[in-house]
């Protein structure tokens, strides 16, 4: 997002690069792996596949920084797209303003604040992801670019998720507009299908194998569109997916917390997979990257290789996180029900313990006055 289109920046030998992504698609790998990409998004990548191509000619690469990415200026390289922080501050904005309604109206029940701590670095990590100095590498490394999509699905969306966005919306909301409009689309067939856990599950998968193993990354990388579209899918799956994980919102499907962690616990093997299938390839699987000149920085396969390492491991250890962090849930769970059980236990034994007190009493009565 907020590039320009420049000069054309292909090698001289195209046809030797195109050859040697050609003999990248024969591997048997990379050919199994189309076998498994499911069905679910077929239909929104065919439009994009289809309509994509037609723009290609008029289209060149985005330019390539003159420096090698450092923290420096990863850090502090911002740009500002309008379309994309505008919505960004005033969805910070309405978040504030709705806690802080909800919080005057409700002073005895808050809005915990580690929600508005979460939602808000959720929004963060999406400014992070597309408008710092990540944004400028990323036509050009596909390893930066790989760093892009890791926050977008596995830090921005769950962290949003966190945050219960739909809870504080029903709170906010009058009654009249959470009958008329929130209850509704809550409630609709639609939503009951996209946040079936099956059904995310797949969509998250579907969407990183569809992306990767497919001419949209390629297309995606030339138009700035189709990028920020293949950036919205990303956020949208990974919402989707992260959804019934955290569980804090209402949803028409509930998990019980042992439930939550195994469908967390696989998703991590197909990211893997993917991940490995991508680092065993023997030549740059992207046309994109594989013409693409600059004078500094690795070659498209070692970059390709960096790329692969940082889907592994960072998605290994953030699933491993999440894991985590919802068995620990478990455990608060169970000793909030342990302790609600034995508060009823006590008020049924006090009340047990008033009625022998009455009971003797009475029987003591009965006997004095015989």
């Amino acid at each position: 997002m907020g590039r320009t289109a420049a000069h054309d920046t292909r090698s001289a030998r195209p046809g030797r690069n195109a050859a040697d992504v050609g003999r990248a698609w024969d591997d048997a790998a990379v050919r199994n792996a189309f076998r498994v990409v499911p069905s679910l998004v077929g239909a929104a990548l065919g439009t994009l596949l289809v309509a994509g191509p037609a723009a290609l000619p008029a289209l060149a690469h985005g330019p390539v920084p003159a420096d090698p990415p450092t923290l420096l200026n990863l850090a502090f390289g911002w740009s500002f797209e309008p379309l994309l922080v505008l919505p960004l501050i005033a969805a910070a904005i309405l978040w504030t303003r709705a806690v802080r309604r909800v919080n005057a109206a409700h002073p005895d029940n808050p809005v915990p604040r580690r929600r508005s701590v979460f939602f808000l670095g959720g929004l963060l990590t999406i400014a992070i992801a597309l408008q710092s100095g990540i944004e400028r590498y990323d036509t050009t490394l596909f390893s930066i670019h790989m760093v892009q999509h890791i926050l977008l699905t596995l830090v921005a969306a769950p962290l949003i998720a966190l945050g219960a966005p739909v809870t504080l919306l029903l709170r906010v909301a009058t009654p009249a507009v959470r009958r008329r409009w929130i209850l509704p689309v809550l409630h609709s067939r639609v939503l009951g299908i996209l946040s079936f856990p099956v059904v995310a599950w797949i969509a998250l998968a579907a969407v990183m194998w569809g992306t990767h193993f497919s001419a949209l990354f390629d297309i995606a990388l030339e138009n700035r569109s189709v990028h920020d579209v293949e950036h919205l899918l990303y956020l949208t799956a990974g919402f989707l997916f992260w959804w019934p994980a955290v569980g804090l919102d209402p949803s028409p499907w509930r998990m019980s917390h042992p439930v939550r962690a195994l469908y967390v616990f696989l998703q991590m093997p197909q990211n893997t997979l993917l991940a490995v299938i991508i680092l065993n390839a023997g030549v740059p699987l992207y046309r994109h990257y594989a013409t693409l000149v600059r004078s500094w920085g690795p070659t498209a396969l070692l970059d390709q290789q960096y790329a692969a390492g940082i889907m592994w491991l960072s998605g290994d250890l953030l699933f491993i996180a999440a894991m985590a962090a919802i068995m620990a849930g478990w455990m608060r769970h169970e000793e909030r029900q342990t302790a609600r059980a034995e508060r009823v236990a006590d008020g049924e034994m006090a009340s047990i313990r008033v009625r022998e007190a009455r009971l003797a009493k009475r029987l003591a009565e009965e006997r004095e006055g015989r």
